[in-house]
């Protein structure tokens, strides 16, 4: 029992400077996820064609974060080492590479979305049930689409920022600007939705300018206070006097950076095809994964902190050079998460059925829903599990092991599952779900076999790396 305390329990000094990093990350994204569950369920009162239209155009839209995401963590990975060796002109440069590949990304996915918007929504409209008319689903999909391009831009702007502040110790910041966001979009989104006093009901039009609002408030506090504060944030001073980065730091970037930004590119995409698979069952379908993932997503913010906080915390060690105490650190972070996960995922598994009931829609949805949620919920412990995998093999620089580990995954055993068992078989929804969820066990290993290994234990600020 003492050995088992050892390599798994940490003091309380350990887990304060864990929860100082996760918690204001989990608030953020809890508030977050929160108020999209508070706007979903607007939406949803209003109808089941408008919430599903609403749902199908945020599954593309996720595409889009997750690539700015990857892109982001790429070079993100160098900024955490590089704030960990003191390095803040590395931290500069690091932002820098951000910035100009972020400005790419938006570029070529604004055209995308905008030009192919017709047969990409109509990917996700097959007739199943009785459960809503497709016609009307994707004009309010193009209705949505076509205002909440507007805002990918400030959220593009934010992630840049909001994630070299993450790098170098700042979380509460990020924090309380999404907080100031989300207040901004709910309050927008009670208004314009449903109109008040001389202000028109918009309905899903109203959804979109409340969220793409609320953006440009959280970028405009990030941005603002990393300016204002240049003795706290030093890798700010002279960021846009010139945009020359060091040709090695450069080419390490893409060599390590661009197979993560491959595998959150093809990852996002494998979620948006498993989505478009389960689809082919009917827009009821569509409306019950749509419930499902808003309530899941507020749930899942423990891991997704916890993660994010071993990106952190490992990656700073490596760069120091605390090689030991890195492996040391994450096996007890890697454990926290998943008993974390255990009983929030009981928690979550008991209410499963109330969500659902308090959407405008039918009780098919409904009993989707709900049967959706508790699958989710009685694999949040493996989610924890494999989140703080990909993580750790991340903070070391093993981004080809973690494309290989995360998407390749995805498209070669997933989604042809999943496409196998929706098109040719006659299994019901619920079950093809609870198949798919059951195969990241295979996953789980492979993961725990990598962490086990310490191939990630590596040092990239390190001549040569």
């Amino acid at each position: 029992m003492r050995r088992f305390y050892e390599l798994f329990i940490g003091d309380r000094r350990f887990y304060k400077r864990i929860l100082l990093i996760a918690v204001p990350i989990m608030i953020q994204n809890g508030i977050t996820n929160f108020v999209s569950l508070l706007d979903n369920i607007m939406v949803g009162r209003v109808g089941t064609e408008q919430m599903s239209g609403v749902a199908i155009v945020n599954q593309l839209i996720l595409v889009f974060n997750i690539c700015i995401f990857g892109c982001v963590s790429a070079a993100g990975i160098f900024g955490a080492q590089f704030y960990g060796k003191g390095d803040q002109k590395g931290v500069r440069d690091a932002m820098r590479f951000k910035i100009l590949t972020c400005a790419i990304l938006l570029f070529l996915w604004v055209f995308v979305l905008y030009a192919f918007r017709n047969p990409l929504i109509h990917l996700f409209l097959h007739e199943g049930s009785g459960a809503g008319d497709l016609e009307a689903t994707y004009r309010y999909g193009c209705e949505y689409l076509g205002i909440i391009l507007i805002g990918l831009l400030p959220a593009s702007i934010t992630q840049v920022y909001a994630g070299t502040l993450r790098e170098t110790g700042e979380t509460l910041l990020p924090m309380e600007a999404g907080v100031a966001a989300v207040l901004t979009n709910l309050i927008l989104d009670y208004v314009l939705i449903f109109g008040f006093g001389r202000i028109p009901a918009l309905g899903v039009a109203g959804a979109a300018i409340a969220t793409v609002l609320a953006r440009f408030v959280e970028c405009g506090i990030v941005v603002f206070w990393t300016h204002r504060k240049p003795d706290k944030n030093p890798f700010i001073i002279g960021i846009f006097q010139s945009f020359s980065i060091p040709k090695e730091l450069s080419k390490n970037i893409i060599i390590k950076g661009m197979p993560l930004l491959l595998n959150e590119t093809l990852w996002s995409l494998g979620m948006a095809m498993l989505t478009q698979c389960y689809s082919t069952r009917g827009l009821a379908v569509v409306a019950g994964l749509n419930i499902s993932t808003t309530v899941s997503n507020l749930f899942n913010v423990v891991f997704i902190a916890l993660g994010s906080a071993i990106s952190i915390v490992v990656g700073q060690l490596l760069g120091a050079g605390k090689l030991e105490e890195a492996v040391d650190t994450d096996r007890k972070m890697i454990f926290f998460s998943v008993v974390c996960c255990l009983g929030i995922g009981t928690v979550m598994f008991l209410i499963a059925p109330l969500f659902p009931q308090i959407y405008n829609t039918t009780d098919e949805v409904r009993q989707l829903a709900a049967g959706f949620i508790r699958i989710a919920s009685a694999f949040m412990s493996l989610y924890a599990f494999l989140h703080a995998a990909y993580f750790t093999l991340r903070s070391g620089g093993k981004t080809f092991i973690t494309f290989l580990f995360d998407s390749v995954y995805v498209w070669v055993f997933d989604i042809p599952l999943a496409f196998a068992l929706t098109r040719f078989t006659g299994m019901d929804i619920i079950w093809i779900y609870f198949c798919c969820q059951s195969i990241e066990i295979v996953k789980c290993v492979i993961g725990f076999v990598l962490v086990k290994k310490k191939i990630w234990v590596n040092n990239m600020t390190e001549a040569g790396v």
